[in-house]
């Protein structure tokens, strides 16, 4: 793959539409993705290279399979995200815990968050929702297939807010 913006371009072919799906992302960077049953709560993913179940790519990305599916697709598109941003430290893997965090810096961290925020959840997307009428967190986070307090964060907005529009 070609770095940030091969990366760069493969998402916005797929945010055509909401909910975004990042399987389809993914396998289009050449990622294999993995929803594993057997993992502790704590753990919520993991990128690695993976000669025998990688993609294309060389790397699979593996998600608690026992989170909820709006957490599973963020911890996806966080994974996707240090691909993207992150690839030459990847090295035999990066591991997230339930809180997204990783033995990688903060800043990296918080880059991988802010990346998989708009994946999931882009500005253009949102508008379009929201000039249809959608002016809730919720109704948004239903729309675009998130969690309430990932759509919070997204719009900058308090979670107990109601109207965003």
């Amino acid at each position: 793959m070609g770095g940030v913006v091969e990366a760069d371009r493969i998402i916005r072919e797929h945010q055509g539409s909401a909910p975004i799906s990042t399987i389809d992302i993914a396998e289009a960077m050449g990622l294999k993705v993995y929803h594993v049953g057997s993992w502790e709560n704590d753990l919520s993913a993991m990128i690695r290279k993976d000669a025998e179940r990688g993609g294309p790519s060389g790397y699979a990305i593996y998600v608690n399979g026992n989170h909820p599916r709006v957490r599973r697709r963020f911890s996806t598109a966080h994974e996707i995200a240090h691909y993207a941003l992150h690839k030459s430290l990847i090295g035999d893997g990066i591991t997230d815990d339930a809180l997204y965090r990783s033995k990688l810096s903060g800043m990296i961290e918080t880059q991988a968050n802010r990346m998989a925020a708009d994946i999931l959840m882009p500005w253009h997307l949102i508008r379009e929702a929201t000039d249809r009428g959608l002016s809730t967190v919720e109704e948004l986070a239903k729309h675009f297939d998130v969690s309430k307090s990932t759509m919070s964060i997204q719009l900058g907005v308090p979670f107990e807010a109601v109207e965003i529009a």
